[in-house]
This record gives structure tokens, C-alpha cells and sequence, in this order.
């Protein structure tokens, strides 16, 4: 989406009407009424006019305010978004594109320790260039990021008609199951979405799917479902903390306690990054 420049409250009034207007007759020659000489309105006629009056500067709307988007630090750089992000703006003019990149690697930055702010930034930068799916993929991440069910599943939508691109499924379902619409959580479980996910996509997806059958009432039919996912996978990655403790929660709430109270130490011995409460929960279980 090209860039319009937006008119700022007197833009291309900067240099109007300051100081004496310049007269256009020549030197001596007598004015002629309604002619270029003629004097401006309340000016006295042969003497310098008056200087307009300038006209009071107009609150922002909401939308002026979204494109404007939160003040970005000058240290912060279009370079510090990585090389695929950037691939993805190439089709933005340049200008346009640094400024895109900049909200993009600011809504990056601030999404866990702020969201509300990471999503004023991403809104900023769709307001820029609404066609571009990957901003659009950063406005439905912060979304989610703020519990914006809604809002953050249109984002996810309108991302993935321009790019075809199925990566935030596990995301997209959640949002289903946030809105209370587990059977809609489930149709993202297909070949064709699992084909494009990698491992750790694989697992986010099956653990939402085990959660939409949990929702449903379906115990049994949750644990086979993250069974089929490699549990004991020796990766220390994020994904192993989130699907061991939905593992374990789901054995739980199954009423095997004492295989669950495993699993929960399993979740803590990857769960370097504490993403998880278990524990938490082996205190409540142990005590």
C-alpha cells in the first residue's frame, strides 16, 4: 500500500499571510478596484494589509491518531527487523517501508511486556499498509497477545488471503476456543495445515485441538490427541514446557493424579523461561 502524505492541522500554510503582502502594481501606478493591487479586506488602502488571521490548530482524530502511531526511539532501525521481514515490505516505497519496519520492530519488541502499546505500534503500521500480509499477521498477534479474541482472528484472516500462509493456525483455533466455539477450534486440523506447520507449530496446534476436546468434554479423546506429539522429546525449546503441561493438566483433570504430578516435574525440567506455573501446582500437589 503506497504512502499518502496526510495533511498535518496547517500544513502549506507555514509562510501565508505573515508580515506586509507584497503589492503587484507597478511602483506609482494608482490601484485599480478589484484589480491586483487592490488592498486585502481591513487593509487601508495604501498602506501594508492585514495578515489573515491564523487559524487554530485541529485535534487529531482517532485515525490521524493510529497512523501517527506512539513515538519511536531514533536508536530503533528498519535493519533491526530480520531479512524475511524485511523481504516482506520490499513492495512498499522505501520511505514507507522504513517507517512500517520501525512500528514492526517496536511492536516485536514491546509484545510480552506491553502488548497494549506493541499493538498501538502494529495498528500504525497496518494503517500504513493495510495490504501487506505480514503486518497484518503483527495486528493479529498483538490482538491475541491482548486477549482481543475477535479482532485478533480478523487480523489472522485477512493475513492469510493475501499470503495463504497457515502459520498462526494454532492461534487462529484458540481464538475459537476463547470465543467459545470449540467445533470451529477443530476445522484447523487438516493435512493441509499440518503440512505447512514445523514441529513446534505441530505441537501448539495439537495442544489448542486436545484443549477444544477438553472444552467439549472429551478427557480421553484431549490425552490421545497430545499423546501423538513427542512428549519426551529431549529439545528445550518452548514448546516441549507448553505441551508437557497440558499433558499434565490434562492427566489431572482425567483423575490421575499421581501420573500427573510426573509430568508437572517434566514440565518444570525444560521450563527454563518459566512460561508455566507447574511449580506452582507440584507445591499444591506435594504439600
Amino acid at each position: 500500500m503506497a504512502e499518502s502524505k496526510r495533511p498535518r492541522p496547517n500544513q502549506g500554510r507555514g509562510g501565508a499571510g505573515k508580515g506586509p503582502q507584497k503589492r503587484t502594481g507597478r511602483p506609482g501606478a494608482p490601484e485599480r478596484r478589484g484589480g491586483r493591487g487592490a488592498p486585502a479586506a481591513g487593509g487601508k488602502r495604501g498602506g501594508p494589509a492585514r495578515a489573515p488571521r491564523r487559524p487554530e490548530p485541529k485535534d487529531r482524530t482517532d485515525a490521524q491518531k493510529t497512523y501517527d502511531g506512539p513515538p519511536i526511539p531514533d536508536d530503533v532501525s528498519a535493519k533491526d527487523l530480520d531479512r524475511f521481514a524485511r523481504q516482506e515490505l520490499q513492495g512498499l516505497p522505501p520511505k514507507l517501508a522504513e517507517k512500517v519496519a520501525r512500528h514492526l520492530v517496536m511492536a516485536g519488541s514491546l509484545l510480552h511486556e506491553d502488548p497494549a502499546l506493541a499493538h498501538q505500534h502494529a495498528l500504525a503500521a497496518r494503517a500504513r499498509a493495510m495490504r501487506n500480509g505480514l503486518v497484518r499477521e503483527a495486528t493479529g498477534e498483538t490482538a491475541y497477545a491482548l486477549g482481543n479474541w475477535s479482532e485478533a482472528l480478523s487480523e489472522f484472516r485477512a493475513a492469510r488471503r493475501i499470503t495463504g500462509r497457515l502459520i498462526y493456525a494454532a492461534m487462529m483455533a484458540d481464538c475459537e476456543r476463547a470465543l467459545k466455539r470449540p467445533e470451529k477450534a477443530l476445522e484447523y486440523d487438516t493435512p493441509e495445515i499440518r503440512a505447512q506447520l514445523d514441529e513446534a507449530g505441530n505441537a501448539e496446534l495439537t495442544i489448542v485441538m486436545a484443549g477444544a476436546r477438553r472444552d467439549m468434554g472429551q478427557l480421553e479423546a484431549a490425552l490421545q490427541l497430545l499423546e501423538t506429539e513427542n512428549l519426551l522429546s529431549k529439545n528445550r525449546a518452548d514448546w516441549v514446557a507448553r505441551l508437557r503441561y497440558a499433558y499434565a493438566d490434562t492427566l489431572l483433570a482425567a483423575g490421575r493424579r499421581d501420573e500427573a504430578i510426573t509430568w508437572f516435574h517434566r514440565v518444570v525440567a525444560v521450563d527454563g523461561n518459566k512460561l508455566t506455573d507447574a511449580e506452582e501446582r507440584l507445591a499444591d500437589l506435594e504439600g
